[in-house]
């Protein structure tokens, strides 16, 4: 075999070992967009029950926030909230009748998802901003989708009319993603508004109709 043809089949062989052992999506954002790309999210596990959220599951959200604070850039607070202001936060949403979820999965909380108004002022009122958080093993695995699919549902329940949400740093396309799946498009981006891990971080904002959407004015919800 010739020289030529020996650096070929090595070329190869590298290739397909590279593609056996499968893309690090935590790694740079050039690997975590080559990767998300190139695979399909994977169908959500069987035994994951999505419910509504529990004064006993604010432990289990807790620690997984605080992991997403302390190292990702999702969030732009620095220092996590304690459980009891996490309590606080979901009990604020709840009297609100704004949904408040969890996945579960053998008993433990593995993301949770809620929405609450996007603005304060009283014409925002139809529309509600999204967090969807998984626990950091449980990426991938298409429990996000799940999370995010149920969260939908029970806002156009509740009558909302668009749901916004704002995604911490471009560089995190797992997000994106996740949302252009389930319907949202892209209408903006905020550049360099925040600044954590030692880089500038935009702000991602997508938009989702929900029901009628703007094709009727919004009813009274009680």
């Amino acid at each position: 075999m010739s020289r030529d043809r020996k650096d070929r089949a090595r070329g190869a062989s590298f290739l397909l070992a590279f593609l056996a052992a499968g893309t690090n999506i935590g790694a740079s954002p050039m690997t975590r967009r080559a990767g998300l790309h190139a695979m399909p999210p994977a169908p959500p596990p069987p035994t994951v029950t999505i419910r509504s959220a529990r004064a006993e599951d604010v432990p289990g959200i807790a620690a997984i926030y605080a992991h997403h604070v302390l190292h990702g850039t999702a969030s732009f607070e620095t220092e996590p909230p304690s459980a009891e202001d996490m309590a606080r936060r979901m009990a604020a949403l709840r009297a609100g009748d704004f949904p408040y979820l969890v996945a579960e999965e053998g008993g433990a909380v593995i993301g949770y998802a809620y929405a609450g108004l996007y603005h304060l002022r009283a014409a925002y009122r139809d529309t509600v901003e999204n967090s969807v958080y998984l626990a950091h093993d449980a990426a991938g695995r298409g429990v996000g989708s799940m999370l995010l699919d149920a969260l939908l549902a029970a806002c156009v329940a509740r009558g909302f009319r668009q749901m916004i949400a704002l995604v911490g740093d471009s560089a995190n396309i797992a997000s994106i993603r996740l949302h252009e799946r389930l319907g949202f498009r892209t209408v903006g981006t905020l550049q360099s508004v925040g600044y954590k891990h030692g880089r500038w971080l935009d702000v991602v904002l997508l938009q989702r109709e929900l029901g009628p959407g703007d094709r009727s004015p919004p009813q009274a919800r009680s």
